[in-house]
């Protein structure tokens, strides 16, 4: 009975021990990005008009890289980018490779499961880019799910995932760099790419072959989130702040207006 007592008081210890140092751990991270004095933002730099970088600045523009600039400024700390792509997002992620991920994120129950994501932004859908001889052969989901229709997506996120799940009688192309696929539609290599409303309506301004004739009327309603590893809940808490201070002082709308409208 004795060394029950002894086992459980020992057991009882290990773990207020283990929880504090997890504690610890989580508590640290903010103060871990402050004393580096920089926050390590994860982004793929390929989707106008949330986060895409400049071959010919060197610059990452767009919605989402503002909004990096603006929770860099409330914890006063710069902005260091980590390059990812979407087929690796959830392993660097979960992997530490960055604080957190800002680049177009949508909300899925697969990433809150495995991973932290902040509350919602912006709120847009799934659609289709196509080329703007083509708006009147693509109005609707049975349109394109047909075995001539050449559907070219991006690799591991949402847009592939939609594509399989929808339109699993087209012809699916995977691409791996998302922003070359507006021009190869464009050029006849892919009939419609599958987006979000921002990128397609974005592409439709700056490419007159081109086309977004459902944006309006999208597959799906989502919200953007800021990705990040699971667990930190002290940098969800402050990231969801910022959100939400960014929100009502207005900052957010003006952030849309201006890359986004």
């Amino acid at each position: 009975m004795k060394n029950w007592k002894r086992y459980a008081a020992a057991a009882l210890l290990a773990a207020s021990l283990t929880a504090g140092t997890m504690g610890t751990i989580d508590a640290a991270h903010l103060e871990d990005i402050t004393a580096r004095g920089t926050i390590r933002i994860g982004t793929t730099g390929d989707y106008r008009p949330m986060s895409y970088l400049n071959k010919e600045t060197g610059q990452y523009e767009g919605f989402d890289a503002a909004l990096s600039e603006k929770i860099a400024e409330s914890l006063h700390v710069k902005v260091e980018y980590v390059p990812t792509t979407w087929k690796t997002l959830a392993a660097d992620t979960q992997a530490g490779k960055f604080d957190i991920a800002i680049c177009g994120i949508t909300r899925t129950y697969d990433r809150a499961r495995t991973m932290e994501m902040s509350d919602g932004y912006l709120l847009f859908g799934k659609t289709i880019l196509c080329r703007d001889g083509d708006v009147a052969k693509y109005q609707s989901i049975a349109d394109m799910n047909r075995p001539e229709v050449r559907v070219m997506v991006n690799p591991g996120g949402t847009n592939e995932k939609f594509a399989h799940e929808y339109l699993p009688n087209a012809t699916i192309i995977v691409h791996e760099q998302n922003a070359e696929i507006p021009g190869l539609v464009a050029e006849g290599q892919a009939d419609i790419m599958i987006t979000e409303t921002m990128e397609a309506i974005r592409y439709e301004k700056m490419d007159s072959r081109l086309a977004a004739p459902l944006a309006k009327a999208p597959f799906t309603k989502n919200r953007f989130g800021v990705l990040m590893a699971k667990g930190d809940q002290e940098l969800l808490n402050y990231i969801n702040f910022v959100l939400a201070e960014l929100t009502m002082n207005g900052t957010m709308d003006e952030l849309e207006q201006t890359y986004i409208d």
